[in-house]
Order: structure tokens, then sequence, then C-alpha cells
């Protein structure tokens, strides 16, 4: 974790809250303010980043595949030893779409992977970890807020085609995505 410290700026960091000895982050989606979920008992270590502040490499990539999209955040410990990949969605969005830009921020941490097994010369640089993709919907405050649904496209959402999709969160549980 003290590479990915030193490797991420703390502008494309988000702050971890304290609430009751246990901490969280706020999620918030950055095109509409109105649109967050809190995510609460996170582990010591987490940290979580602002994928979508990394620029968009459409100066390179022509983006007919979609490859120029990334989710808007991935929360990665190792005490827990894992990464987990978030878009956050006020309203709904196309699946497709929403796979894309998991699949986006992965690209995302193999590239931060990649440079920490390069340049700090760490071959097991977050290796072994579990990956879990997750689809969080309907986060705008002024919806009423219904009973949080989760559904799971398969028993592990190891993929982005099988996220874990979630609507109408008042807050999650880390452990529940999983």
């Amino acid at each position: 974790m003290e590479i990915l410290a030193e490797l991420i700026k703390k502008t494309a960091q988000v702050e971890l809250k304290e609430e009751n000895g246990k901490l969280y982050a706020i999620l918030d989606e950055t095109q509409s303010p109105d649109s967050m979920v809190k995510i609460r008992n996170l582990p010591s270590d987490a940290l979580v980043i602002k994928v979508d502040q990394f620029r968009s490499p459409e100066d390179i990539f022509n983006g007919t595949k979609g490859e120029c999209r990334r989710a808007d955040y991935v929360i990665i410990s190792s005490e827990k030893r894992c990464i987990l990949y978030i878009e956050v969605k006020r309203t709904k969005d196309k699946w497709h779409k929403i796979v894309q830009q998991l699949r986006g921020a992965e690209c995302f941490v193999k590239y931060c992977q990649d440079i920490g097994k390069s340049f700090w010369k760490e071959s097991s640089f977050l290796a072994c970890y579990k990956h879990r993709f997750v689809s969080i919907g309907c986060t705008s405050i002024s919806i009423d807020k219904k009973k949080t649904r989760i559904d799971k496209n398969s028993p592990i959402h190891d993929s982005p085609d099988t996220a874990m999709k979630i609507a109408y969160p008042k807050y999650i549980l880390f452990n529940s995505l999983l």
C-alpha cells in the first residue's frame, strides 16, 4: 500500500472518515453532485482512488470499443487482499457502458501494478488480490430511497461482465461487496 500511497496523488484519493470507531468513505459522481453513496466499515488500510481523475486516453485511442471509459472508483486493501472496482450512477445506464467503465478501471489498476513492478522493483505488487466489480445505481439524494437491492449476476462478481448490481443504497457495508 505504501507504493500506491506514494504513486497516487492526494487529489485523486478519497479521504476516509470515522464514525463510531469505523472508517467510511463517501463516493460521489463527479458530474452529478446530488449522487452519492456511503461505504461503511472500510479496512484500516483501505485506499480509495477516484479513477476518473486519470486523464482519458482519447488523445491516443479511438474509443470504438469503450477503451477510453473508466469506472468512478477503486478501493484497494492489502489487509483484505482485494481490489474493488465501483461505478456509481445517479439513475441507471446501459449495462454494456457500465461493463466498459469497469474494464477501464481494471486497466488503470493493471497500469499501476506494472508501474509498481517496474519502477519500485516489486515483482509481487498487487499480486494474488481478489478482484470484485460493482455497479451502484439510483444514488441520487432526491430519489426516494427504497430498500437497497443487491443483484449478483454470478456467485462471484470477479469480472466486469458479472458485476454485482446494487440499487437505492442508503449505505453499503464494505464486506458485502466482497
